[in-house]
């Protein structure tokens, strides 16, 4: 076989070493994530449809992810402090199963594993001189997938959800209010909006929803706010929380208070708006630059070149 030849066809080895890797993480975290939502939906009363028996491709899955388990097992953090900051990370991430933690370390474990042996493959083909750069550039794109990959799939998913929880917080403190002002006290508000919420925004109902079950379960109204506040991660739930424990403290009304905290909120969403808007036209110069300007500039400049040429002949 030809050395070039070769080459290429360890470097789609490579690439496929790291698209299985991926593409096992990405099974890993779907599993998770089904697995969290059905036993939340057990937890809310919802009736599920279990099916008797699995497919070849959920008993395969299955093994994959008890394989990824017993590695993360091997690889857990000693350091509580450090875990419980991973787990309310994974937690803002979508992800609020127990082995969470276990299930991302072992996805890292496996990526790193995968990706060193991809650069070892590629190693001698990179420090060869001449047509190395491929495997270099291949090397490095493994390198930084996996070392790189889990942390900003975690931050896309962390930055989807608080642009849902920020877009959402107004309207649910709006229906608070409606309930509120009609009478109802604000855990069973809460548990009356959840409905309205959750076709729009579902992952926020969702922490609504665990929400009436710690208050139901018999936690503090303030302990119960100030958790989903740390669920969440954005600024107006912690806000909210505050407020909340201050009304309860000094005893003021609660209806008033969700009056004033939702119009602050209704105010701050339509700056955000304005914000965004105001910056819209500076974002437009280099666009407008770079495909728009030139063509207008040879719409109106190769017609008047046209003539010139014409008049010359």
């Amino acid at each position: 076989m030809d050395p070039a030849q070769l080459e290429q066809l360890i470097t789609y080895v490579a690439g496929g070493l790291i698209l299985f890797a991926l593409g096992g993480a990405g099974l890993v975290f779907a599993r998770n994530a089904t697995a969290a939502s059905r036993r939340r939906s057990r937890l809310s009363g919802e009736a599920q449809v279990v099916s008797g028996s699995g497919g070849g491709g959920t008993g395969a899955l299955a093994g994959v992810a008890a394989q990824v388990r017993r590695i993360g097992d091997r690889s857990a953090i000693s350091d509580p402090s450090k875990v419980s900051a991973l787990r309310q990370k994974l937690m803002q991430a979508g992800f609020y199963s127990r082995e969470a933690v276990t299930f991302y370390l072992g996805v890292r474990t496996v990526a790193l594993g995968a990706a060193t042996a991809g650069v070892l493959v590629l190693l001698p083909f990179a420090l060869k001189g001449g047509g190395g750069f491929a495997a270099l550039g291949m090397s490095l794109v493994l390198a930084a997938a996996a070392m790189l990959g889990p942390d900003q799939y975690i931050k896309m998913r962390r930055s989807k959800l608080e642009r849902e929880y920020r877009d959402g917080f107004p309207d649910l403190l709006d229906l608070l209010v409606a309930s509120v002002e009609a009478g109802l006290s604000l855990d069973a508000a809460v548990n009356r909006i959840c409905g309205e919420l959750a076709r729009r925004y579902p992952s926020l109902t969702e922490h609504l929803k665990l929400l009436t079950l710690e208050l139901r379960a018999g936690r503090a109204r303030k302990d119960a706010w100030a958790r989903l506040a740390d669920r969440l991660g954005i600024d107006e739930a912690r806000s909210f929380a505050t407020m909340l424990r201050q009304a309860e403290d000094m005893g003021t009304s609660v209806g008033e208070t969700l009056t004033a905290f939702s119009d602050d909120m209704r105010s701050k969403r339509m700056l955000r708006a304005e914000e965004k808007a105001l910056a819209l036209p500076a974002k437009l110069v280099v666009p407008l630059i770079l495909f728009i300007f030139p063509c207008l500039l040879g719409v109106l400049v190769l017609p008047a070149i046209f003539q010139v040429i014409m008049a010359q002949k």
